[in-house]
């Protein structure tokens, strides 16, 4: 019985198109040339954080956030940022009795600016306030704990097989797999993706016909 979704974040919950434009406007380079550059990082299975490296080499990525934020021009998340099937899905998901939770690598800042979204979730959290990220073993642990339900009764959604699918699964977690953003779509077909995954869904209104299968 699937009694608890927890979801992901970047490109599950949010649009990641705001976080990187900001990127560009603040290193100075089109948007779109970041935006290839992260495509590039993507095909080779390595992290987001890289393509910045790529932009930049020498850049302290931990040190510009900083700076960024001193100047005015960090973290930021609207409306508009929100996926459209999130708040319908999320609604139906209560709705029906489900425990609804968003747990994803994101900064504090991000779980602020999430929790001032008023979503229909019962708990939002990120890995920054953990101090655990994905695809830590830890945090999937954490998810467990705060999820109030046995692990086969958890379902954990997300787009990126790394991050996401292996470690939840490894955890002993349900999974489902998101078709959506550049690892939901590129990585969708990929064998051991399949293999792994419980469930591939092209939208969150799919997963309220899974509450109780």
């Amino acid at each position: 019985m699937i009694d608890t979704f927890v979801f992901d974040v970047g490109e599950t919950i949010t649009r990641d198109d705001r976080y990187w434009a900001s990127w560009a406007d603040w290193l100075g380079i089109p948007r779109h040339t970041l935006s290839a550059l992260v495509g590039a990082v993507v095909a080779q299975g390595l992290d987001n954080a890289e393509a910045l490296r790529l932009a930049r080499p020498d850049i302290d990525v931990v040190a510009e956030y900083q700076a960024r934020e001193a100047a005015g021009r960090g973290e930021q998340l609207e409306e508009s940022d929100l996926y459209d099937d999130v708040r319908p899905a999320l609604s139906a998901l209560r709705q029906a009795g489900a425990r609804v939770i968003i747990a994803g690598n994101q900064t504090p800042r991000a779980g602020e600016l999430l929790r001032g979204l008023n979503l229909p979730a019962d708990l939002i959290v990120t890995s920054g306030e953990w101090g655990v990220a994905k695809p830590e073993r830890e945090f999937f642990q954490r998810v467990i704990e705060v999820a109030q339900a046995a692990p086969e009764a958890t379902l954990y959604i997300g787009d990126h097989p790394a991050n996401d699918v292996f470690p939840a699964k490894a955890a002993g977690l349900r999974v489902a797999h998101l078709r959506r953003g550049p690892w939901g779509h590129l990585w969708a077909d990929d064998p051991d993706v399949c293999a792994s995954a419980d469930w591939r869904i092209d939208s969150l209104a799919q997963l309220l016909s899974l509450i109780g299968s």
